[in-house]
């Protein structure tokens, strides 16, 4: 058999890439350990989040899955941090794993050039530094032009709870014992990661009379824009706020030496964000309590997922510490916490279009990448499918910038900076989160995804409209103007705000805190939708900063502009500092932007390299 595209790999990363690539009409096969295993959650039940959710909606924009597949399978919805700035709200889902799963499947199923097959793969076919498909480990050879690995926690795969360790996967599936050493044998350097899960509890031994009920957002909200329904906020299931306490803390002191990690079991790198909680306990002592959650895992079983208390502790511990909590003293535990090593590769081998450096027409993406979270790995999967295809095509790679979309600073930190422990992806780490909004991924995006064919013409017209009625309300807000007569003085004093003594137009009364787009309907009225109305307010809100921001971020584009010679021979570059000609010389920058942000290289070294393109190379 052959193909245009193998993808490796049947989670979150994969199902991007394979849909990206057979969309972009190029025949692709998905090879999968097991298919009812595709699009599986093994760990938090959620979609979306703090950057994360900005993640799901720029996929959206982009012509990807995983926003659609959220909204159809949300049990809630809830959009985050909405008493602060725009740069930090975003969305949060409670997914229903099994509803996620079965419409993930079904949309494979029903997607034209794509094939789905189980099997594990063994190693790769490898012709001058260029991969030409992949063998089984039942034996079975399948040619193809490009191939994207996307492993998940498969790559020797091992559970772990106390001091035993078993190898496999999150539900006992068989690990993939062969690709890791195969990856080390092409030079790939092998990372060992570790992550983990807390228990599931059964939810009705649970008394939630001693827990805070957390409800989603009443308004209808999605993280498509291309109009998937919301679920009906009576509809929505809550979630439910607890506290660790004192007991627990003791508990988990007393013994600390019996989990996984502190008796010394695990080899790899836990995620610093997302600790266990012993290590939480041990790292932050001073903390008299830990917040957790109670979340439902689906309307099809009774399991709640405890957010925030995973563990590796031996499951006679973790009943003692389950019952330590408020409102669990009865709990039954469904399924036990472990936690899980596998191995990785270090990104710092792969180009910003998640191609290897080492081998053609290889990609990687996902945890194999060294990230943690669904949604980094879809945001990765749906890039190395495009940029697959776009190679395949013998076109221009689509490489984001960290201005336009958290993916570009996800990928760019990756591949710049590498990891020690999995990768988290933050709004902190973006320098330009006020551009890179929750409500503006489809202005930032959309273009792309229509340009490289995953957007249709419709969508896209529709989309133009909106971009067309944005600039509309912004003009009409320039030009109309409110007097200062008594009437309008007089609402104005109703929305306690100062009155005018001048003309203002209703662009800059807008500009005024206490005053919001619904306010200026008492002045004009404005026939736009709900998206024009709320994405002018902030541009108009923000204008100063945004401009600002937009004023940094073009100072970072001419250094992005400035092209790295793929053949430089940085160790023949007088005055530039050992290190930094060390690790250029690795991670081989594209651009001077790239190069600034490598650590070990300074202010200094870039100006050298300025100067060393300005003449010419020489």
């Amino acid at each position: 058999m052959n193909y245009e595209v193998i993808v490796v790999g049947g989670g979150h990363a994969g199902i991007e890439a394979c849909l990206a690539c057979a969309r972009m009409k190029h025949d692709t096969l998905l090879v999968t350990g097991n298919i009812e295993n595709i699009a599986d959650m093994p760990c938090n039940p959620s979609i979306g989040g703090p950057a994360k959710g900005i993640v799901v909606r720029e996929i959206d924009a982009l012509g990807g899955e995983m926003a659609k597949n959220t909204d159809k399978s949300s049990l809630q919805m809830k959009m985050l941090n909405t008493k602060k700035g725009p740069a930090v709200r975003a969305l949060r889902a409670q997914a229903d794993k099994i509803m996620y799963k079965k419409e993930m499947l079904k949309t494979l199923q029903k997607q034209n050039k794509l094939t789905i097959k189980e099997g594990l793969v063994k190693e790769l076919i490898i012709e001058d530094k260029k991969v030409k498909g992949v063998v089984l480990e039942s034996g079975e050879t399948i040619t193809s032009t490009a191939v994207i690995l996307t492993t998940g926690t498969y790559l020797k795969g091992a559970i772990l709870v106390g001091d035993q360790k078993t190898e496999g996967g999150p539900h006992g599936e068989k690990a993939s014992n062969y690709l890791s050493p195969f990856l080390k044998s092409l030079g790939f350097n092998i990372l060992r990661l570790k992550t983990g899960t807390p228990p599931r509890i059964e939810k009705a031994s649970v008394d939630f009379t001693k827990m805070q009920e957390e409800r989603g957002s009443s308004e209808d909200i999605t993280f498509s824009y291309d109009n998937i329904t919301a679920t009906a906020y009576q509809y929505q299931l809550p979630c439910h706020l607890i506290y660790t306490n004192e007991v627990t803390h003791q508990i988990i002191k007393e013994h600390l030496e019996e989990s996984s990690m502190y008796g010394g079991y695990v080899e790899g790198v836990g995620p610093r964000y997302c600790p266990s909680i012993e290590d939480k306990v041990v790292r932050f002592s001073d903390k008299e309590r830990h917040q957790l959650f109670l979340e439902p895992e689906s309307i099809y079983y009774d399991d709640l997922y405890l957010q925030g208390f995973s563990t590796s502790m031996p499951h006679y511990v973790q009943e003692q510490m389950v019952h330590s909590l408020q409102g669990l003293e009865n709990a039954k535990i469904l399924k036990y916490a472990y936690a899980i090593e596998y191995d990785a590769i270090d990104p710092k081998q792969i180009k910003p279009t998640l191609e290897t450096k080492l081998i053609d027409n290889l990609y990687t993406a996902g945890q194999i990448n060294g990230t943690s979270g669904y949604e980094e790995a879809a945001g990765q999967g749906l890039m190395a499918g495009i940029n697959a295809a776009l190679k395949l095509e013998g076109k221009k790679p689509l490489i984001l910038k960290r201005n336009e979309s958290y993916i570009g600073v996800l990928i760019d930190d990756l591949v710049t900076k590498g990891v020690k422990d999995p990768y988290r992806l933050l709004t902190s780490r973006a320098e330009y989160r006020l551009l890179l909004r929750d409500d503006n991924a489809d202005l930032r995006l959309r273009e792309y995804g229509h340009q490289i064919g995953l957007i249709s013409d419709d969508i896209y017209e529709k989309f133009l409209k909106k971009k067309n009625d944005i600039e509309s309300l912004i003009t009409l807000l320039k030009d109309n103007k409110i007097t200062p007569t008594k009437e309008t003085n007089e609402k104005l004093n109703l929305l306690q705000t100062t009155s005018l003594k001048d003309s203002i137009t209703l662009y800059d009364l807008l500009k005024r805190p206490e005053i919001s787009i619904e306010n200026i309907q008492i002045f004009k009225e404005l026939s736009y939708s709900k998206d024009v109305l709320k994405e002018v307010e902030i541009k108009v809100k923000y204008e100063g900063y945004i401009k600002k921001a937009e004023k940094e971020a073009a100072k970072m584009l001419s250094l992005e502009n400035k092209v790295l010679p793929s053949d430089i021979n940085y160790y023949d570059i007088a005055n530039l500092a050992s290190e930094a000609k060390q690790k250029l010389d690795e991670i081989r920058p594209l651009t001077l932007g790239q190069a600034s942000r490598i650590s070990g290289v300074n202010p200094a070294d870039i100006s050298i390299l300025s100067v060393y393109l300005k003449k010419g190379g020489k």
